[in-house]
């Protein structure tokens, strides 16, 4: 639990590779700094399966790992982390007030770095069951479906990329894509190698879930083009069809946001509200790329120490 209404050098709202980024450049520099996560530290990044892109990695590293590494790195430093989910920013002149379910927190400046979350289908039956049959995260749900039947949905590099992972532990694997797949080349070369397991069905619109007791039991869907109707029995259905940016408590705010809900900063990474800094994901202009996340959140960090000795 934090301390109502203490206040901090540094509040970062998220705990994604932007935010642990930057938390491990304040903290060597002894920047009082607090974390406040809602979910996963180390946000959608932990829940990847595998990450090759990064650097330093030869052979790739796992997302969870890459998470705690960094974590770990953070916390040597003196970073703190708070569980709680922000829902306001106040401006209050010097400092800023985080209202949050946890008490409120003040900050004499504050880095935006909630990143997305996963979009859903917005269909009957999704948030029914949800965690009983709907997932939208392969590493953290796919064992619990070792030699069953699944359904992928999505067409993009998550959506095969995930389908793929699924095979270590279903027995079948159908790949629903609304129009063509997206995927990238090399992504489209593997997923070649898992037609033992993996079928695709291209031009299928999801239409409702129906399931029991138990959990999820068959997807109802029509074609996108010719509207037949089809329904697939099966243990689980996987969603991965894009992200939406974590933005909702910034609705109304001083705080600018695009037309698709992201951050909006100058060149310094600085939000319309002074003080507030926005990093990574959530950003708009973001590359969306875990890499230039931890980039910005280390930019952003110097930026922000800037900010603490012209106001102090």
């Amino acid at each position: 639990m934090t301390e109502q209404f203490k206040t901090y050098d540094i509040v970062m709202i998220g705990s994604g590779p932007a935010a642990l980024s930057a938390a491990i450049y304040t903290t060597r520099e002894d920047i009082d700094t607090l974390l406040v996560e809602k979910g996963v530290i180390g946000g959608l990044a932990a829940t990847t399966d595998w990450i090759d892109n990064y650097p330093g990695f030869k052979d790739g590293i796992s997302g969870s790992m890459l998470a705690e590494q960094m974590r770990g790195q953070a916390e040597r430093f003196g970073a703190q982390f708070a569980m709680a989910e922000v829902s306001a920013i106040v401006d209050e002149g010097r400092l800023k007030r985080l209202v949050t379910s946890d008490g409120d927190i003040r900050a004499r400046a504050v880095l935006i770095a909630t990143g997305s979350d996963h979009k859903k289908l917005g269909i009957p039956g999704e948030d029914e069951y949800y965690s009983r049959g709907v997932h939208y995260c392969a590493t953290c749900d796919g064992a619990f479906y070792r030699n069953k039947k699944l359904v992928v949905i999505g067409g993009g590099n998550s959506a095969v990329q995930e389908a793929i992972f699924l095979t270590r532990f279903a027995s079948k694997i159908e790949l629903l894509v609304r129009s063509e797949l997206r995927a990238s080349d090399v992504l489209l070369h593997e997923l070649e190698n898992h037609k033992d397991k993996i079928s695709i069905r291209l031009g299928v619109t999801p239409v409702s879930i129906e399931g029991n007791d138990m959990g999820v039991t068959k997807l109802h869907t029509r074609g996108t083009q010719d509207g037949r109707s089809m329904s697939i029995a099966m243990d689980g259905i996987f969603i991965f069809i894009g992200l939406k940016p974590n933005t909702a408590f910034l609705k109304g705010s001083p705080v600018a946001l695009d037309d698709v809900g992201l951050v909006t900063t100058n060149s310094q990474f600085e939000t319309t509200m002074p003080g507030v800094y926005c990093a990574g994901d959530v950003r708009s202009g973001a590359t969306m790329q875990i890499a230039s996340a931890v980039g910005e959140g280390a930019t952003a960090a110097l930026i922000m120490r800037q900010w603490l000795e012209r106001s102090a």
